[in-house]
């Protein structure tokens, strides 16, 4: 890449979002745990996620409109220090096949209690939790936008390496 592309503006990637994901199955004791987990990580109300209008599973108990689990979604710098808290319960390791072609990532924490600044609660127990980082440049608006809408060029895309890049220089963490 050459030095001008380097310094371009626009080729500067950033945390879109970041979603934390806690599925329970169904209804019930374990789905209000969940609740009280994100809200108490993320200081915002999480939205229980139901089945689509035409899934249904027997086997599994599993019929439309039924609650399977919670997520809430952080923007910004609540984003970035969840990010760097999550991190340091894993280490600050992360898998290469925990990113996409997109440049998208996500991990799951098997307890809250791995995360070193979270105490035990005991209302809620112990419950692990997803979480999944969308990466983003600017100018990626234009596949959302209501008029003209256009695809993102190849070349302004974020690949794999561009996304494990981003991690290593700006939060410290090693591929394994």
């Amino acid at each position: 890449m050459s030095e001008k592309a380097k310094e371009n503006k626009m080729r500067e990637i950033f945390i879109e979002k970041l979603t934390l994901n806690c599925g329970t199955g169904g209804p019930g004791d374990k789905l209000e745990k969940s609740l009280k987990l994100l809200a108490k990580l993320s200081d915002m109300k999480p939205v229980s996620t139901k089945a689509g209008p035409n899934t249904r599973i027997p086997t599994w108990g599993v019929r439309p409109g039924l609650e399977l689990g919670c997520r809430v979604t952080t923007r910004g710098k609540k984003a970035e220090e969840l990010l760097k808290l999550c991190l340091s319960a894993k280490k600050n390791k992360l898998k290469a096949s925990c990113f996409d072609n997109n440049g998208n990532f996500g991990f799951g924490i098997h307890e809250y209690l791995d995360i070193p600044s979270i105490e035990y609660d005991a209302d809620i127990g112990i419950i692990g939790f997803e979480l999944a980082v969308t990466l983003a440049r600017k100018g990626f608006r234009i596949r959302r936008r209501s008029l003209r809408k256009r695809s993102i060029p190849a070349q302004h895309k974020i690949s794999k390496e561009d996304a494990m890049n981003f991690m290593k220089n700006n939060y410290g963490a090693e591929m394994i």
